[in-house]
């Protein structure tokens, strides 16, 4: 009796926020610090502190043992304490995906940000800002144009715009081709045309590729052939009399199995990782132990005559990741705990769990019991929640709140 049910909507263009407050006010959820985890408001998205901070140290070595720098990407959680974890506590050198995301962690105390998103021209002034506040504040560009409007944008005050390169080595979605005559020309003008106003500091490459993979071995092939790419245009443009100080590859499933290759690199800059999520079990990125997040959900209902629990869990807190493929609803969460439930609808507020073997027992779930959901994509989940629940032995320790908007 599976209904599948993947209607989230078009949200109005004109809608879309620019704020970097949290959505909702610490004191409002303060009074959940130190609460058991059954008994926290529903859906509740929540990290097992241990299971992050174990992550957290196994990347910075994986990084140690390469002698490359890890510059961790924090869009999967944005928040400052995830900031913290993932540097070491340094505050220093990470990737961001937006400007609201670059101010936040700037306001928090964070420096040597790269704003991992082509050069966004139409908010150069916002760029500016940044770049003339923060020691460094890095940019991506991958056309002549974006260099052209930093041209006519110079900081002064004896500040250079910090550039990187963005390469597509495969990913097929930002970037210009290492192979293409027109990377090697771009570099050059980054670095020559106008040295006083712009700086080439690296290239920079995603391993997004790596997320149609399954299993180590796979991943592996493609961080050996991004990592080759990267390597092979660092070398061109050294031949042509081009200094390139930084070569940057990342992505989770690529830095969670490095290659011998990747210590040529200068940094990696993974972001998943802190969290990890039911596609990177998927992928062979992790086990499924590494996986710190979950949203937890209550029972609101029993329909037996089409055998099935109704959850105060939808789309809203969960995401439609995952439901591609055929897959529907299933693919979007497992149950934790419980291989015989299966989820199988998702509205916006609400989900659908039948039995696997089409027998529910209804008594082992009562209305008002709690299962936690492993979702598919710890990113597009926790960008549905405006506080995140730390917890550590059943209890609630800390509260992360993530900006919001762009």
């Amino acid at each position: 009796m599976s209904q599948l049910f993947l209607s989230p909507g078009v949200p109005d263009p004109a809608c879309r926020l620019r704020v970097v407050a949290p959505q909702t006010p610490p004191g409002r959820v303060a009074m959940w610090l130190g609460a058991l985890l059954d008994t926290l408001p529903t859906p509740a998205l929540t990290i097992d502190r241990t299971t992050a901070h174990r992550n957290a140290e196994r990347m910075r070595e994986r990084c140690r043992a390469l002698g490359v720098r890890l510059r961790p990407h924090v869009k999967t959680h944005k928040t400052l304490e995830g900031g913290l974890l993932a540097t070491g506590g340094t505050r220093r050198g990470i990737a961001v995906s937006t400007l609201a995301e670059a101010r936040f962690f700037a306001d928090g105390g964070f420096d040597d940000i790269l704003l991992a998103y082509p050069v966004p021209t139409a908010r150069l002034e916002e760029c500016a800002g940044l770049a003339r506040r923060l020691d460094a504040f890095h940019v991506l560009l991958d056309r002549p144009e974006a260099l052209a409007s930093l041209r006519q944008r110079p900081l002064g005050h004896g500040k250079r715009w910090l550039v990187w390169l963005k390469l597509d080595c495969g990913n097929g979605r930002a970037g210009v081709r290492p192979t293409d005559p027109a990377a090697l020309e771009l570099a050059q003008a980054i670095a020559n045309d106008a040295p006083e106003e712009v700086t080439l500091v690296g290239v920079y490459a995603h391993c997004g590729n790596t997320y149609g993979c399954s299993g180590a071995d796979t991943i592996q092939a493609i961080a050996r052939t991004t990592t080759n790419a990267v390597l092979s245009f660092v070398a061109a443009l050294r031949q042509a009399g081009v200094p390139c100080p930084q070569a940057s590859i990342g992505s989770t499933p690529s830095c969670s199995h490095p290659i011998p290759e990747m210590s040529q690199l200068t940094e990696l800059h993974p972001g998943n990782y802190i969290f990890y999520d039911l596609q990177q079990t998927q992928l062979g990125s992790c086990q499924p132990q590494d996986v710190a997040i979950r949203v937890l959900t209550r029972v609101i209902g029993h329909y037996a005559h089409r055998g099935q629990l109704l959850v105060d869990c939808g789309w809203a807190a969960l995401s439609l990741h995952g439901a591609g493929a055929g897959q529907g609803p299933q693919g979007c969460a497992a149950i934790d705990g419980h291989p015989e439930l299966r989820l199988v609808g998702l509205t916006q507020e609400h989900g659908l769990l039948e039995h696997a073997g089409g027998q529910m027992d209804f008594g082992r779930f009562p209305v008002g019991s709690v299962l936690a959901l492993i979702p598919y994509h710890a990113c597009a989940t926790a960008a549905m929640h405006p506080v995140y629940y730390v917890h550590e032995e059943g209890k609630v320790v800390a509260l992360w709140h993530p900006v919001r908007g762009w």
